[in-house]
């Protein structure tokens, strides 16, 4: 995959808190990337919300003290997922913390006019990052989010809300930091989704282009192997064709030694037997070409038949020891 090398460390940083389970399937990898993605950077952003009420606020409560911890909170599940797995179950409990969080936030902050409630806004896009097209999962986040709102409808409207000490440009600063939040989060999210699908294409245009390429090669390998056995039909053929004419001239030439032979025409029987030696070489390699021919072709039959083993090395001495006196060597045979 040609990643730039920032995200390639990014993806490295990432992939360490991936479990083995999650490694194997790659669309629920994808998937927990951008769930350990948000996990990791996300709590930066989210804490800014917190820090402005420690700022704006000249008498923060322990309210603001356990939103800040929620958020922290965060950082603690890319390393469960790392040691015990369960992707599924820790996006419930990260959806659950963060509603949580955002209803608890509205509570103390105002009900349905708290600054902080366009953080609900993130739930469906984190739910189709983390969860991909699992209707089934995307139901019980759906689920949860409800009974989230009906527990909190319910506690809001028999217990009496704070009402909050922090005069009105204190609230709206703080809504514009909340809201600068929610937008550099989905934005942040957004990127690195663009980022993965991006790398994503290229390794599958990688993929496709080895495929092809394989695709060729067989092609390629295929046409090679057709055009060998076309080779080795032809001399197959050329060789049997060229043995017969042969096996013809040796034969007429046996019979005219005969007759040299039996005039006392020595000077004819020196020519005959040159021309029979001539042939038999000939007819020699013939038959070697037609061999190689039959093993390339995979016809190729062994004939276990008795063999005199003198006559087999004799004769192969004698092919040999021209060539060795060339480089004045000796060959001597011992039997």
């Amino acid at each position: 995959m040609m990643l730039s090398s920032p995200l390639k460390r990014l993806n490295d940083l990432v992939d360490w808190f991936l479990p083995a389970d999650v490694q194997g399937d790659r669309e629920q990898r994808q998937q927990a990337r951008m769930f350990l993605f948000s996990h990791l950077f996300g709590p930066f952003i989210g804490n800014s919300v917190p820090l402005a009420l420690f700022v704006v606020d000249p008498t923060p409560g322990w309210d603001v003290a356990v939103l800040a911890a929620l958020i922290t909170a965060f950082w603690t599940l890319p390393f469960v997922l790392r040691s015990f797995g369960h992707y599924n179950v820790l996006v419930l409990v990260s959806v659950q913390n963060l509603v949580f969080c955002i209803l608890w936030s509205c509570f103390f902050l105002g009900g349905v006019s708290s600054p902080t409630l366009p953080w609900v806004l993130i739930i469906p896009l984190l739910t189709f990052f983390y969860l991909g097209p699992n209707l089934r999962m995307g139901f019980v986040v759906l689920g949860l989010f409800l009974l989230n709102l009906t527990v909190f409808a319910v506690v809001y409207a028999v217990c009496a809300p704070r009402l909050d000490s922090l005069p009105p440009a204190a609230l709206q600063g703080l809504g514009i930091v909340s809201t600068i939040g929610t937008c550099l989060y989905v934005v942040m999210m957004a990127l690195y989704y663009a980022k993965i699908l991006a790398a994503g294409s290229e390794l599958e245009g990688e993929v496709r282009r080895h495929l092809a390429t394989a695709k060729r090669l067989r092609q390629s390998t295929a046409a090679a192997e057709r055009a060998n056995l076309a080779k080795s039909e032809f001399l197959a053929k050329m060789s049997h064709e060229l043995r017969t004419p042969l096996n013809a001239i040796i034969g007429y030439d046996e019979m005219l030694l005969e007759d040299a032979h039996a005039a006392g025409d020595l000077a004819t029987v020196a020519d005959l037997d040159k021309i029979r030696g001539a042939g038999h070489h000939l007819l020699k390699l013939i038959n070697e070409v037609l061999d190689l021919s039959k093993i390339e072709a995979g016809r190729m039959e062994v004939l276990n038949e008795p063999v005199d083993v003198r006559s087999l090395l004799v004769a192969a001495v004698s092919g040999m020891r021209d060539a060795a006196h060339c480089q004045h060597n000796e060959i001597e045979l011992h039997i």
